[in-house]
């Protein structure tokens, strides 16, 4: 029997990104159908429920709430319906629940209660026959196809759009900055081949890892932290770059790594600053997105240029790549991590 060889399949899911973006653009109106119920039902507030990757996502759509509908936002504990049997007044609120399987009982559980107590709730899975799409009112279908690699790249970036496509639907957008992301998505692997085997070859032996962000693009220095974790076993902690400067960066010095996530925007602008102060503590630093070369850092790694309120879309596909190539060079197999299964069951 032939031996399969390590990553293939994360490297493989990776590649079908560009075709899934372009797929899920052109099912734009499917999700425009939900945002318009969602519009119309007015919602005074949002929430969102969702663990691992998908708490990344959601935190993506928090900032897409707060600044593209001007409306509150917030992140579940699901803890406080599944182990504390909280039942909060949720008449008006919307209640987002982003899962790749749509199978974790916890998030299934929330949702279920959140529908008892009054939500509008909606399901984005990338399972559309799931058990948390049959709970909540309304479902958007991430249109991934399966997944193999235990950790989730393709299910990851195409849950990131197919909730901008839902926000950008309830402002009542045509999303114009979602269009070329098929394309932008493949020209951003390719431009970054080139600096992703560099960046591999340079930290192939760190040991410790900081990844920061500030605005729309710390869900990716999240992401990315989660991704270095999983697949190379480093210890890799995200921060924004905000709270970086407010005691952490203390412990930055020349041993340390440091994953800046920078796109042209007011986040990226942000973050100049920031880097500034790590890149003079001595820290190696690698600058992701369209506007690396502004910022101070060792390597860089280019993204396409888009509006910032997609970026993080774009954002993600080098440090997927990172993180595959780290992983290999470490002598372990993205596909299959120690210690992990595809579909995590929480409570």
């Amino acid at each position: 029997m032939t031996e399969q060889q390590p990553g293939r399949h994360m490297a493989a899911e990776i590649a079908q990104q560009p075709a899934i973006f372009s797929g899920l653009i052109e099912r734009r109106s499917e999700i425009a159908r939900v945002a318009e119920v969602v519009r119309e039902r007015k919602p005074r507030f949002v929430l969102f429920a969702a663990r691992g990757s998908s708490d990344h996502a959601a935190l993506y759509a928090k900032y897409l709430t707060e600044v593209l509908l001007e409306l509150p936002a917030g992140l579940v504990s699901p803890s406080t319906t599944t182990l504390y049997g909280g039942k909060p007044d949720l008449r008006d609120v919307l209640v987002v629940s982003v899962s790749q399987s749509g199978g974790s009982p916890d998030l299934l559980e929330v949702t279920q209660a959140a529908r008892a107590q009054g939500a509008l709730t909606v399901a984005v899975t990338n399972t559309s026959d799931s058990p948390l799409n049959a709970a909540a009112e309304l479902s958007v279908d991430v249109g991934a196809g399966v997944e193999h690699a235990v950790a989730a790249t393709k299910t990851y970036s195409a849950t990131l759009l197919a909730l901008y496509l839902l926000f950008d639907g309830i402002r009542g957008g045509d999303g114009e900055h979602a269009a070329r992301l098929g394309e932008l998505a493949q020209s951003t692997l390719d431009g970054a081949e080139e600096a992703v085997v560099e960046a591999v070859r340079r930290y192939r032996f760190v040991d410790r890892v900081l990844t920061t962000g500030r605005g729309f693009s710390l869900p990716t220095a999240l992401e990315a932290a989660l991704k270095l974790a999983e697949t190379s076993y480093l210890a890799a902690r995200a921060y924004s770059g905000a709270d970086l400067l407010h005691g952490p960066v203390a412990a930055v010095d020349g041993e340390t790594a440091v994953l800046a996530v920078t796109s042209a925007g007011k986040g990226g602008d942000a973050l100049h600053e920031v880097l500034d102060v790590v890149h003079g503590r001595g820290a190696d630093v690698l600058a992701v997105g369209s506007a690396a070369d502004k910022v101070s850092a060792a390597l860089r790694i280019p993204v396409a240029e888009t509006a910032e309120e997609v970026a993080p879309i774009l954002e993600i596909l080098p440090v997927q790549r990172l993180a595959l190539g780290l992983a290999l060079a470490r002598g372990g197999d993205p596909d299959s991590p120690r210690g992990l299964k595809k579909v995590t069951r929480t409570r």
